[in-house]
């Protein structure tokens, strides 16, 4: 009998399977009483209630006290099945709660909950969500004890909820269904009828298809591709990534502060047996945080291009004015889709020394670089201004001697050579001019390669003294040398020391 085990396996998984986008569902639903008895001990201990209830308390789920209570609805139910108790609702297909959720529950037409059993989500858990819920005028009761009136409900409108899920953190997905006979293959064909319209079909077996789709994870599951971020501008001649990933500045670990950077992610939803490319609803956005320990960045990611299977978004900013370890960061969460949580680190340096920005591009430093310029500027009118209005100086030394030997009796009369009229004898018979000039062409000549001469400069001539033969007096300290002798008197009974002066007197010391 050990075959018959392994045939079973086989049959129901050849019956039943449900491929998703984490593996394989196998989903088993048997009728046979006769079957079920063989497992009747393998049944029973799946079959408990108080665990169960215990479960949904750990998820803040609340459920009626006694077993047999049911949601009513006098306003909103089945007139042909359920014209006395009310007790089978009618209601129309789930829709968006918020503009950023996406609807993955739509049917076209109305959906059967025959005898649904209410349940309250707690308001401490984010994790839980309402799929569908109950009218206004609905209320929870207990037909047994309170047939004939209801005192204090256990839910009321709004805060029964038929059908209610809960993701984890970790995209872990569970259903509570409140009517397991809605599942029943007499309400997938049923017709049924509300209170003033017509009679028509329910939509009890397209909505128990995208039920199930989305528990098992063949819906709302997002995929993620490619990440990658670059400094916006690429090599001359390419575009976009490829040339930004032939130079090999695709995703670098390192940035500079104020660098203009490009970040893509690539995202794709599951749905049932392939993949889509992901288009968030019409009230939403992914943004993309740029972060170290809070976000300096929290941009919107623009799609940018698509594929078969997936689409591509984007966004540029300029990196804050701050180094450290940063992260580029998707932290998109939202109800019936699986969380992505992308993070990737990367390190922005300071400017290097030869990065700074020239002193032109600095706005704060126009006033100096204008104040540099004006002081240049001047200096070079200045220069301009004071050469131009130079005043006309005489002749040179050397050409005025020149013309002084030509207009004299040594050239003109005597008939002599200008050089030889410079030497002795024939000096002395030139003019004092001549003579002058001569001196001082000498003494310019000089004063070019005595180094003294170029601090304290050439004397001036004393044209009177020097033809008399005598030579001027010597400056030493600022006073002249010789200016004053002191001499003393030997025919005195005392010595008295006595000066002459530069005038011939004669002075006695004091």
């Amino acid at each position: 009998m050990h075959w018959f085990p392994q045939i079973l396996c086989l049959a129901l998984l050849g019956v039943a399977q449900a491929l998703s986008s984490s593996g394989s569902r196998l989903l088993v639903v048997t009728e046979q009483s006769a079957e079920k008895e063989k497992y009747s001990k393998f049944w029973d201990d799946l079959e408990i209630p108080s665990a169960v209830s215990s479960l949904l308390l750990e998820l803040d789920v609340h459920l009626p006290p006694d077993r047999t209570s049911v949601t009513v609805d006098h306003f909103n139910y089945d007139t042909l099945s359920a014209n006395e108790k009310h007790d089978v609702l009618l209601l129309a297909p789930p829709s968006a709660s918020r503009k950023d959720v996406k609807v993955f529950f739509a049917a076209r037409r109305l959906i059967a909950f025959p005898r649904a059993v209410a349940q309250e989500l707690g308001a401490s858990s984010p994790l839980l969500t309402q799929i569908v819920h109950a009218p206004d005028t609905a209320y929870s009761y207990n037909p047994k004890e309170e047939a004939e009136t209801v005192e204090e409900p256990f839910a009321v409108g709004s805060q029964i909820s038929l059908v209610s899920s809960m993701q984890a953190r970790n995209s872990a997905r569970f259903t509570i269904l409140g009517s397991a006979e809605a599942l029943e293959n007499t309400w997938f064909d049923a017709k049924v009828k509300a209170q003033g319209r017509k009679e028509v079909q329910t939509s009890n077996r397209e909505f128990a298809k995208h039920l199930s789709a989305w528990t098992f994870m063949e819906t709302g599951v997002l995929k993620v591709g490619k990440v990658e971020h670059h400094l916006s501008t690429g090599s001359e001649g390419g575009s976009g990534n490829d040339s930004v990933a032939h130079m090999g500045y695709l995703s670098p670990k390192i940035y500079r502060i104020r660098n203009d950077v490009t970040f893509n992610i690539e995202l794709s939803e599951y749905s049932f047996d392939h993949l889509d490319p992901f288009v968030p609803p019409s009230g939403d956005s992914i943004q993309l945080e740029f972060t170290m320990l809070s976000p300096f960045h929290r941009l919107d990611l623009q799609p940018i291009s698509k594929t078969r299977n997936s689409t591509i978004y984007s966004t540029t900013f300029r990196l804050p004015d701050q180094h450290g370890i940063f992260s580029f960061r998707v932290n998109y969460k939202r109800p019936f889709l699986t969380n992505i949580d992308v993070k990737r680190e990367v390190t922005v340096r300071h400017f290097a020394h030869d990065e700074w920005p020239r002193s032109w591009m600095i706005s704060a430093g126009w006033v100096w670089i204008a104040g540099i310029w004006v002081t240049v500027i001047g200096w070079v009118a200045f220069v301009a201004i004071w050469l131009w209005s130079e005043p006309a100086y005489e002749k040179s030394h050397g050409a005025a001697l020149a013309e002084c030997l030509q207009s004299s009796e040594c050239v003109l009369i005597q008939r002599n050579q200008p050089a030889d009229c410079l030497r002795p004898p024939l000096l002395e018979t030139l003019p004092t001019r001549c003579q002058q000039l001569k001196k001082g062409y000498g003494e310019c000549k000089r004063g070019m390669i005595d180094m003294r001469k170029r601090f304290r400069g050439n004397q001036p001539m004393a044209v009177s003294k020097e033809l008399e033969g005598e030579k001027p007096p010597q400056l030493y300290a600022g006073r002249e040398t010789g200016s004053v002798v002191r001499t003393t008197s030997g025919d005195e009974d005392e010595k008295v020391e006595t000066v002459v002066g530069v005038d011939g007197v004669r002075r006695p010391v004091v």
